[in-house]
């Protein structure tokens, strides 16, 4: 049976560019003019730079746009690590820039872990940022020191394990079944998009099964703790003027329960400048696949305000 597909209106470039020792797969959209300001887009774990194609489609400004695969995602392959370090996403992310955008600050957006990486470099690099768009990037559930030893321990534990062959993803018999898994994942994503993702998302293998576009090293538990009071010093820093867009749906208590709440989460974010904060109805954490025309309107007139 043929799945109906999503019809695209913007239509991406794709490049591979030599980004520290990696071959970087990034997709663009739009050509750069004089006196406009780069959209630079970062997605979350286990996704791709293909996954805010909903949200572009609907933005009003046609401006350059660029994203990323992250290393070890989509088409960018990490060169056979056996773990990643979440600092090297914001070294990845500045070489980046040297390379796109050397004498001039960006618009820099990010989701899940991508809003993550855009706080914290917002905060390093200032001068790199004219704004600041973090979906759904939470952060974690604050550690304590005393819990290093045994995070190191499991750390170590799944290494063996990977190398043992014991971690490993799963893979499909075809498209349809990728499709199917997306929508698993997130039940508001309809099927015209799911079918437009699912090739984006995976290749096929020699053995003609469908493998998902990310390293299974990325579900190996990070050696290092959280730590929130270093994390929220780095957020001071940010100067740019920062826009938190959150789904109404509360997918912090699926994944943390009550070990990190909504309510920690926008106590955190009272250390952030400049700070606006949208809510978004009827979606959930894939809040650029359920609502994208909705997100694109706010990420507009924000955009704009800065003009």
């Amino acid at each position: 049976m043929i799945r109906p597909m999503y019809q695209v209106k913007r239509v991406s470039r794709c490049a591979f560019l030599p980004i520290r020792n990696l071959s970087y797969h990034v997709r663009s959209w739009g050509q750069a003019a004089p006196g406009q300001t780069p959209l630079v887009l970062l997605h979350g774990w286990m996704d791709v730079s293909a996954s805010f194609q909903f949200m572009v489609d609907a933005l009003a400004e046609h401006r350059p746009i660029i994203a990323p695969d992250w290393r070890g995602f989509g088409l960018t392959r990490s060169g056979a690590a056996d773990c990643f370090w979440f600092a090297d996403y914001l070294a990845d992310l500045d070489a980046l820039l040297d390379l796109v955008a050397p004498h001039q600050a960006v618009d820099l957006l990010g989701h899940s872990m991508g809003g993550n990486v855009v706080m914290l470099y917002a905060g390093v690099r200032p001068e790199r940022i004219r704004r600041l768009i973090n979906l759904e990037g939470f952060g974690m559930p604050a550690t304590q020191p005393d819990q290093a030893a045994a995070r190191f321990a499991s750390w170590m534990d799944q290494l063996r394990e990977a190398r043992s062959g014991q971690r490993s993803l799963r893979s499909y018999a075809s498209l349809a079944e990728v499709a199917q898994r997306l929508q698993r994942n997130n039940p508001r994503l309809s099927v015209e998009k799911a079918a437009w993702l699912a090739p984006h998302w995976s290749a096929q293998g020699a053995d003609g099964r469908w493998e998902i576009l990310g390293e299974a090293a990325h579900k190996i538990t990070s050696a290092m703790l959280y730590r929130v009071d270093e994390t929220l010093a780095i957020h001071r820093c940010i100067e740019a003027p920062t826009l938190m867009v959150s789904a109404a749906a509360d997918s912090m208590a699926q994944w943390w329960g009550k070990t990190f709440t909504q309510g920690e989460h926008l106590e955190r974010l009272r250390v952030v400048p400049q700070l606006h904060h949208s809510v978004l109805k009827d979606c959930g954490h894939m809040l650029h696949h359920d609502q994208p025309e909705a997100l694109a309107r706010l990420i507009d007139d924000f955009l704009a305000s800065a003009a």
